[in-house]
């Protein structure tokens, strides 16, 4: 196994990956807020996500990857502004809250499922672990970390001395530099709710009690909960996007500490935006595109994922209608490339690595000391179009080489299938002509004529079926 590297977002450094317990690896990645249909820039850092677990798994790690779905109590504004996201997409559909998060989990998981993304090991929704909620929140008041005030309970940063590191932000300069804050029961700008009593808006329709009064939990102290919960008290890895970083997983941060008076995540890895023309892609700004609207566009999901795989997660990416033209095309000719090579080896069985010939076994450790340097997904899948043109292997090796590499960059290579065209009159007369011709062959016992004639066919594109009554034949997919 190579020496793994990732940047570590928490010291801003390459380091060194060595999980808490030999051989396993915890790890916990943000998931989605069920209120709408997830946007392509959401979608990019399941990708990031889903190579960081593929990866792990190559390197013969054991990967618990834990994923929550936010059902409740996450309002527009990771600050504690604004509105809970959920029960305005309820009431502007006319439907419950739960309803609406039964529907858009359904339709998160169709998208990540069609981009070949792997389920999480454990899938972990708000509304199931609300007592876990008020266990960690009654451990973080037993440590003097809170104060009660309009009704809500909040978490004191001032009492978390390294309130602010995970985005390199001191707590004085926030102080200094912070805005006129709309909640005025706040001590400190930065200080974030626990426990909601009171709501900032009528009709909260998801409700339970606790020791605080009946409320609802603060969105950020769901992820330290569930994550303890399946994970223990420190893990390996957190992942999600950039924005979460000055917020979300730094409150998170001073929460979980702060109940446990221990260090919670190991590394932090984030991925960066997805940028328009107009910058990053945004579904509070009412314009952003689902993976539906590329499929409604003629694209396939796994084009959308070699498009992804084009960019750095670290580095942004920007998204256009030709570059999602390129990838496609990128795509289609690399599954050409691999389908003409898999061709070339008939029936043959594919060799393991340990039976490849040096020069395909050194793209092989090539393309894992890419993945293993914090995840170098461009220039891992350049690797794999190297192999692909490689004339000095033999077309056994190089299948069997790029299904390999393909279990991490998942675009499709153990599926791929020639496009079927359409036929003119003329190709399909040509086409039927030679069958005829073949069962005619096979008639008069003219085997050599009726094999000659099948390869013929095939050249074409054209599989045969014989059967009882005649022979079919149909455009190859293969």
């Amino acid at each position: 196994m190579p020496v793994i590297k990732l940047f570590n977002t928490l010291g801003r450094s390459m380091q060194e990956f060595s999980p808490l317990i030999p051989g396993k690896v915890g790890f916990y990645g943000c998931g989605p807020t069920v209120y709408n249909y997830a946007h392509i820039g959401n979608l990019r850092t399941y990708v990031f996500e889903d190579i960081l677990v593929r990866s792990l798994r190559r390197f013969g790690l054991e990967v618990t990857h834990v994923m929550n779905i936010t059902d409740v109590g996450h309002l527009s504004g990771d600050d504690d502004s604004g509105e809970d996201k959920m029960l305005r997409s309820a009431r502007e559909r006319g439907q419950s809250v739960l309803q609406i998060a039964s529907y858009y989990t359904d339709a998160f998981f169709t998208d990540t499922d069609r981009l070949g993304i792997a389920r999480p090991s454990v899938t972990c929704k708000a509304t199931e672990h609300v007592e876990d909620m008020i266990r960690l929140i009654q451990r973080i008041q037993e440590g003097g970390y809170t104060y009660s005030a309009g009704g809500n309970l909040y978490f004191d940063v001032s009492k978390f001395p390294s309130y602010g590191e995970l985005a390199n932000l001191r707590l004085e300069e926030l102080k200094a530099g912070a805005r006129i804050e709309v909640d005025e029961n706040k001590k400190n700008p930065q200080d974030f709710v626990l426990w909601f009593t009171k709501s900032k808006f009528e009709n909260q329709a998801l409700l339970w009690d606790s020791p605080w009064g009946r409320g609802y939990p603060g969105w950020h102290v769901e992820c330290s909960a569930m994550s303890m919960k399946y994970l223990g008290e420190s893990f390996d890895i957190h992942a999600g996007g950039v924005d979460h970083i000055p917020v979300h997983h730094t409150n998170e941060i001073a929460q979980s500490e702060a109940a446990t008076g221990k260090p919670w995540v190991r590394y932090w890895l984030h991925a960066e935006f997805l940028v328009m023309d107009k910058g990053k892609m945004s579904k509070s700004k009412g314009s952003f595109i689902t993976l539906q609207n590329l499929i409604d566009e003629g694209f396939d999901a796994l084009d959308y994922r070699y498009f992804c795989l084009g960019g750095h997660y670290r580095s942004q990416l920007s998204f256009s209608a030709d570059a999602m033209t390129q990838a496609r095309a990128s795509r289609k000719a690399l599954l050409e490339r691999f389908l003409d090579l898999k061709d070339q080896t008939g029936t043959a069985i594919l060799p393991d690595r340990c039976g490849m010939q040096a020069g395909t076994k050194q793209r092989l450790d090539r393309f894992d000391s890419l993945l293993a340097d914090d995840l170098a997904v461009p220039r891992a899948l350049a690797e794999l179009w190297g192999l692909l043109k490689d004339p000095s292997l033999p077309p056994a090796d190089v299948v069997a080489a790029a299904l390999d590499m393909d279990t991490v960059l998942g675009i499709g290579l153990s599926a791929a299938r020639r496009e079927a065209k359409s036929l003119s009159d003329e190709e399909r007369k040509k086409i039927q002509a030679l069958v005829d011709r073949r069962t005619e062959a096979k008639r008069t016992k003219n085997w050599a004529e009726a094999d000659k004639l099948r390869q013929e066919l095939k050249n074409l594109g054209v599989t045969l079926e014989d059967g009882p009554t005649g022979t079919v034949w149909k455009l190859a997919k293969v």
